[in-house]
């Protein structure tokens, strides 16, 4: 059997959060009701990783989170409390670091290096390309900016804080000038024949540990070689670089030349080819053991779409982890008894959910073997439950005004991912052009199609995807994906209209289906170029659309979320949340129901005040052109665009903190932010071209603001009402993600209310000492209190213990339980599981605007005499009470949200 987990809690580990801190939460997450800790990568990354994604190393643990002794002892802490270890693995990519043995290997060795096929490299230049220098590489050589030096590992490079080895065989290059300093004798003539021996000599350990006892025994040798070392020439320097196994370039080379696959467009994160055999082994090998050890019990994959062939790594991964499990999967939920089968993923022999993000009406591929996602399409469902489609409609017709935006979201994101396209992977585009030309010289009616234009019409269909990937492979390819890449080349069609000739994207229709003509011999050659394809789109998806469309259209920003659709205006939340609910429940019902992540644009409960915007957009409209009015003398050459003034405002309206304690964090928070979403958003900055003016004024006006007291005045009047407001929503959230089918996960600290915005604000530290306190004194609060108090977050922190306690209760209701959705009027969210004679009913409002003013909860009569269309007597499981009435006054009656179980 494989264990699914209850409830899992995501923790961010780093050298200020190790395992042994970890250890010491351990009895406060028992005693919340968590069954899995969720933990960010624990194997060994770059020193000073701040996140874990950068491993060098994956057969050891991170020793700056502790040694294999802090981690058994979590292990043990752990065990005694029955809690679970989800752990996030990366096979997507290692960090390109000299702390990376098998990297450094390559740089080294180049393809004869036995490492050469575990990196994603394209040999054709003959050397790696390493965009590292700040600025031209004859400039930085001549200015002393790389530096030789030498010790026990061999003669090696620097540039500031990267470290470089130099290939054996340009050794001698070295070696020479301390031979012509030497006697004719002795030392010498050991040096000559070490310079005179074979390359499979030369390119042994054997060389390099002969040198250093050398180095250590003869001072004349040690003196001449630190002499070569410290005074080689520029022009000498320059020869020993050029011998080398790779080419130091200007970072800007990297969009256009880099020949190593990236992670998105970071160059210090190499791609890895696990797709290898002993690449799979060697890189999971430490992880297999762990779970092996029992001390490992689920697995987050992180960024599965970067992978040559997810659905094959997620096979091999699983057939390695049947070994000691039963198979098929039968899923048993952590702190119950083993139970009879149920419906199961067949191929599921062990608890995994993948990072996949899907959009739209996109499901997860039914051929993956695994439990599910992390979440992300939960919480678009969840954030859309709370839009008011015509108060949204109403605030479209504001952002154009007050903008002059006049593109669709879907227009916005085609440009932004031609322009990612263009400034970030014009290398990559063009090495697929050149693959897709050589694909064209195989079909006769296609060879005669000039490489640019192939180029151009591929890069047309890339930004016109939906989806992240599609997943063609041997087999033919599912009718989603066939749909995917039609409705792609459609666009694209209509989008070049005769720019392009139409014949190009009729070829590349049946190119990226893997369905090449019958007449064509090497079908091979199709399907590795559509594979290629598929790693490259989700690339652009990322940059293009989460990581700069989203930054630069700011209608309603609680909808600018991964995986969500800003540009929406037809919402059902209601009908929606119904719809996939119910397609959760029948096909995936382990999956992670998320609504903060490390990656989340904003916190769960920023989203949840600012989707209350929705809710009265003529207000909204009316305060920020008042506020633009009394802010308008702080603007300094026009800055900021009226956009980024309107994201400004959306910002501190989400951001802005209960306790006044917490007020002095808010200016640096602010314009961290602003900085990094107008580099995003790449209009008038960027990360790879900064505009300092522009971001000195937009810093400035945002710094301005927060000390122009008649504004700060009328800002804080209107916060705290939407403040109110979206702490109901943010309520009835935590309720939802709690007992909708799925595994409800938590994300660091947001059992108190969390404001926090996109990383690095996300991962500031969490104060658990006062979390563990608060507990305990919520377990004996009355709900009146808490609800009168509302601010200090106890009565979320109360609500989160009660559910997770509810789901101890009923474990096997709430893993495999029917989901069915209930009528309670427009600002009720109702639904029942059940499973056997087990049922669980949930109610939660919506809308609250309109129901009850700021301050006062949705409760007792606000409701009228609508009513749950349930019979029989049910106890609320917040406050206790027994119903034998369902009318939502009495459901109501005590607190604003609600969980029912059938007495």
């Amino acid at each position: 059997m494989y264990r699914v987990p209850r409830a899992t809690y995501r923790v961010q580990l780093n050298s200020s959060f190790t395992f042994a801190d970890v250890k010491a939460i351990v009895p406060y997450l028992a005693e919340l009701g968590i069954s899995d800790l969720y933990t960010s990568p624990i194997l060994k990354a770059r020193k000073g990783s701040t996140h874990g994604y950068d491993i060098v190393d994956p057969t050891a643990l991170n020793p700056e989170l502790g040694s294999e002794e802090d981690f058994s002892a979590l292990h043990d802490d752990l065990q005694r409390h029955e809690i679970g270890l989800l752990l996030d693995i990366v096979p997507n990519h290692m960090a390109a670091s000299h702390e990376n043995a098998w990297w450094v290997s390559v740089l080294e060795n180049g393809p004869s290096s036995r490492f050469v096929h575990f990196f994603d490299i394209d040999w054709r230049q003959d050397k790696i390309l390493l965009p590292i220098l700040g600025r031209p590489y004859g400039e930085a050589l001549e200015s002393g900016e790389i530096r030789l030096g030498y010790d026990t590992e061999g003669f090696y490079l620097t540039y500031y804080d990267h470290r470089l080895p130099l290939a054996p065989d340009s050794y001698s290059m070295i070696l020479r000038e301390c031979i012509d300093s030497l006697p004719e004798e002795g030392v010498a003539v050991e040096l000559r024949e070490l310079i005179a021996a074979d390359s499979e000599v030369t390119n042994s350990r054997f060389l390099k540990d002969t040198l250093w006892r050398i180095y250590e025994q003869d001072a004349r040798f040690r003196a001449a070689l630190d002499g070569a070392v410290q005074n080689i020439t520029c022009d000498a320097f320059d020869a020993l670089l050029g011998a080398q196994k790779y080419r130091l370039a200007y970072w800007r080379m990297a969009s256009e030349t880099i020949n190593y696959r990236r992670f998105f467009d970071v160059t210090d994160l190499v791609g890895v080819r696990v797709e290898n055999p002993e690449v799979f082994e060697a890189r999971n090998r430490r992880t297999l053991e762990l779970i092996a050890e029992g001390k490992v019990t689920g697995l987050r994959i992180d960024h599965i779409d970067g992978l040559h062939d997810p659905v094959a790594h997620m096979r091999k991964l699983q057939a390695r982890l049947a070994n000691g499990h039963d198979s098929p999967g039968t899923p048993e939920v952590a702190g119950a008894l083993p139970r009879a089968p149920t419906p199961a993923r067949p191929t599921a022999n062990f608890y995994i959910v993948v990072e996949k993000i899907l959009t739209g009406d996109e499901r997860l591929p039914a051929d993956f073997p695994v439990s599910g996602t992390t979440g992300y399409e939960f919480a678009d469902a969840l954030n859309a439950l709370f839009v008011d489609s015509e108060g949204l409609q109403k605030l479209d017709l504001f952002y154009r005004s007050f903008t002059g935006e006049s593109r669709s979201f879907a227009d916005i994101c085609y440009d932004k991912k031609k322009q990612v396209i263009q400034e970030l992977f014009p290398g990559e585009m063009r090495s697929l052009g050149e693959h897709l030309a050589a694909v064209a010289m195989s079909d006769r009616n296609a060879r005669d199609f000039a490489p640019g234009d192939l180029t151009a019409a591929l890069t047309e269909v890339t930004a016109c995807l939906k989806v992240y990937r599609a997943y063609v492979r041997d087999e033919p390819p599912s009718g989603a994906d066939v749909c995917h890449i039609r409705n792609a080349v459609a666009d694209a069609r209509r989008r070049a209209a005769t720019s392009i000739d139409r014949r190009l994207f009729v070829f590349l229709e049946y190119v990226l289906r893997a369905d090449p003509p019958s007449y064509i011999t090497d079908r091979d050659q199709w399907r590795r170029f559509v594979m290629r394809w598929q790693q490259f789109t989700g690339r652009v998806m990322a940059k293009g659309v989460e990581d700069t469309a989203f930054y630069a259209y700011n209608r309603m920003l609680s909808l600018n979320e991964v995986g969500g659709d800003p540009g929406r205006n037809d919402f059902d939340g209601l009908g929606d949340l119904h719809r996939r609910n119910g397609l959760r429940a029948a096909e995936w019902p382990h999956t992670l129901n998320a609504t903060s992540t490390h990656d989340t644009k904003r916190s769960e409960d920023a989203r949840a005040r600012i989707v209350v915007l929705s809710e009265m957009p003529e207000l909204w409209a009316r305060t920020v052109r008042r506020w633009s009015r009394l802010n308008s003398t702080l603007r300094r050459d026009g800055i900021p665009h009226p956009n980024e003034e309107l994201l400004l405002y959306q910002t501190l309206v989400g951001m802005w903190p209960l306790d006044e304690a917490d007020l002095a964090s808010v200016r640096p928070r602010l314009k961290a932010y602003l900085e990094k979403a107008a580099r995003e958003a790449k209009v008038h900055t960027s990360w790879i071209a900064p505009n300092t003016p522009y971001e000195e004024a937009l810093l400035g006006f945002a710094d301005a603001v927060l000390s122009h007291d008649a504004f700060c005045r009328e800002f804080v009047r209107f916060q705290k009402r939407i403040a109110f407001y979206g702490a109901v929503n943010a309520l009835s959230q935590v309720v939802l993600k709690a007992t909708s089918p799925g595994v409800p996960d938590f994300y660091q600290g947001s059992e108190l209310w969390d404001f926090s915005l996109v990383d690095p604000d996300n991962r500031r530290p969490v104060d658990y000492a006062r979390r563990a306190a608060l507990l305990r004194r919520v377990k004996s609060a009355k709900t009146s209190t808490l609800l009168r108090e509302w601010q200090d977050g106890r009565v979320k922190l109360f609500t989160t213990w009660k559910l997770l306690e509810l789901r101890v209760r009923h474990a096997e209701l709430f893993r495999d339980g029917a989901y069915e959705p209930l009528d309670a009027g427009p600002h009720v969210c109702a639904f029942v599981r059940r499973h056997g004679d087990e049922a669980v009913a949930v109610a939660v409002p919506r809308f609250v605007s309109r129901l009850t003013r700021p301050g006062r909860f949705p409760l007792g009569e606000v409701w009228g005499t609508t009513a749950l269309p349930l019979s029989g007597r049910w106890r609320n499981a917040f406050t206790g009470d027994e119903l034998a009435s369902l009318a939502l006054r009495e459901v109501f009656e005590r607190f604003p949200v609600a969980v029912l179980e059938k007495g």
